[in-house]
């Protein structure tokens, strides 16, 4: 990979009282972006309370692009129904 600065590893924990997207709860998983990257966490199936306990990691070529988080519920017919979004800037760690 061209100019390459860094890896930024991302611990997930765990989601606490995520919305409930399907009949009586949710089938939540991560996803992290940073221009054409994308990594996610696995799916923890029927919990608005998941853990993951993952680790994920970014290679940062640009620390001026932002990291975009998103939170989506699985589904198995349709598509994913977006929980929430977030995105900080690494800048001032770099």
């Amino acid at each position: 990979m061209e100019n390459l600065l860094g890896l930024l590893r991302i611990h997930v924990h765990r989601g606490v009282d995520l919305a409930v997207r399907d009949v009586r709860s949710s089938d939540p998983y991560v996803v992290f972006k940073t221009g054409k990257q994308k990594v996610k966490t696995r799916v923890v199936k029927k919990n608005t309370n998941p853990e993951w306990n993952e680790d994920l990691t970014l290679s940062i070529a640009d620390p001026n692009l932002p990291i975009k988080l998103y939170v989506y519920d699985k589904d198995t017919f349709s598509l994913d129904d977006k929980m929430g979004d977030a995105e900080f800037e690494i800048g001032p760690f770099s």
